[in-house]
């Protein structure tokens, strides 16, 4: 890896460790040990593999190649929504369709914002997994604890920060069990700490089915998110458009063609783009 690599990444990580609060936290999160982030920030280099650097440039939400991130209207709607959700403790659930830009979106809002937690969910986890994922966010060390002692600890340390937030994003893929968490952190946390789930459309069915089949908690968690589940919105021809030009794809054709073929979403969009810009550079080559 080239130098000027490194220090980009090292730009970026310090970046990390302010949003996070100190190079302990920052490590903690990245799962590697303070002192590679210490040697890093302070430019001893020599004994860190590239291996190292790789990890730390994803665990800090470096984006490969030279992809360009567009305001895109599910962009800003859903930035806008963590903003007010952190900066008023409130609790909310956003809905909308796979490849919207919820996630996207997420990612750049946690780099920027301190106190803000993502966690980005998967079905095979259980109320232990959950709880270790949340502590790694939130640079906690210590995750070998029952699954009392780790809520205990979690509670904790959030009542000690000013507007913590915790996105619990692509909720609809856990278990009812976990799903109940959400019942837990809000009754401990009221007013203190934002709770944002996200999801698919699905979620807001379950809920709703949940509740009215009298299913242990639907009802509270229903209550608690306000009955109200904010829609994303769809993701538009004019959004397809400035990410093609914001990436390089100019030509008006390519673009109609890639807005017709993305089905508007935003990871087939850059699947498309990249692919488009790929066959250019043939094109050129071949001249």
């Amino acid at each position: 890896m080239r130098k000027l690599e490194k220090q980009t990444i090292v730009e970026h990580l310090m970046e990390f460790c302010e949003q996070k609060g100190s190079q302990a936290k920052a490590a903690a999160t990245l799962k590697v040990s303070a002192a590679i982030v210490s040697q890093m920030v302070n430019g001893n280099w020599e004994m860190i593999r590239d291996e190292m650097w790789r990890t730390v440039s994803a665990g800090i939400g470096m984006q490969g190649g030279n992809w360009t991130t567009v305001e895109t209207a599910g962009y800003r709607r859903m930035t806008a929504v963590l903003d007010d959700a952190q900066q008023n403790s409130l609790v909310m659930a956003v809905v909308g369709d796979a490849g919207c830009g919820k996630t996207q979106a997420i990612g750049q809002y946690v780099k920027t914002h301190r106190n803000a937690y993502h966690l980005q969910c998967a079905e095979y986890w259980n109320k232990k997994n959950f709880l270790q994922n949340l502590c790694q966010q939130m640079g906690m060390r210590d995750t070998y604890g029952t699954v009392y002692e780790l809520i205990e600890d979690i509670v904790r340390e959030l009542e000690k920060q000013d507007s913590p937030l915790i996105i619990v994003d692509e909720a609809d893929k856990l278990s009812d069990g976990v799903l109940y968490f959400f019942i837990t952190f809000y009754n401990r946390l009221e007013d203190h700490c934002g709770i944002v789930l996200t999801a698919t459309g699905y979620l807001k069915k379950r809920i709703i089915a949940g509740e009215r089949n009298e299913r242990k908690g639907f009802a509270e968690i229903h209550s608690r998110v306000g009955r109200n589940f904010i829609a994303m919105p769809q993701t538009s021809a004019d959004d397809v458009a400035a990410i093609c030009e914001a990436n390089g794809v100019t030509d008006l054709h390519t673009i109609n063609e890639i807005s017709k073929r993305c089905d508007f979403d935003l990871r087939r969009v850059k699947r498309l783009v990249h692919a488009a810009l790929r066959s250019e550079e043939r094109r050129v080559g071949k001249e």
